[in-house]
């Protein structure tokens, strides 16, 4: 399991619940951008990125996601998500998660997001701060330091 999730600096744990489950008796997958969505965020918790975004107005803001479901989840599992980011440009960065079923020990799903700098006071892009950057640089790099 670790192996599959090896090179994501950011891993979070979530056990699939129940009420994700539909019809078809897996899980929704909708719920699978869930997975992702909370992944993003501790990402953004480790940079600090919501203390900076107070400060500053400028926050991140999802333009576009999508996912690649590989094998169905179902209750009771728990799915190990990791996230990382393997680009930055000026003014986005893309976020690449992957979602790895403790039961099956397996990828369920992996997806890429593209998240753009927001300035939340003006209402519009802006370019992605340096010191943003350099904290996305050092928590990637952690990756290979061995944390």
């Amino acid at each position: 399991m670790n192996e599959s999730v090896a090179g994501f600096p950011v891993v979070i744990d979530i056990p699939v619940a129940w009420g994700e489950m539909d019809s078809l008796r897996h899980v929704n997958n909708i719920v699978y951008f869930r997975y992702f969505e909370s992944a993003r965020i501790a990402y953004f918790e480790r940079l600090r990125f919501w203390e900076f975004m107070n400060q500053t107005g400028v926050g991140p803001i999802l333009a576009s996601i999508q996912c690649k479901f590989k094998i169905p989840l179902a209750y009771p599992d728990t799915v190990s998500v990791g996230t990382r980011i393997p680009s930055i440009e000026r003014d986005r960065f893309v976020m690449e998660y992957r979602a790895v079923s403790h039961k099956s020990q397996a990828i369920a799903a992996e997806g890429e997001g593209v998240v753009v700098s927001y300035n939340y006071r003006e209402s519009k892009k802006t370019p992605l701060p340096e010191e943003m950057k350099q904290r996305i640089l050092a928590l990637e790099e952690s990756v290979t330091k061995g944390k």
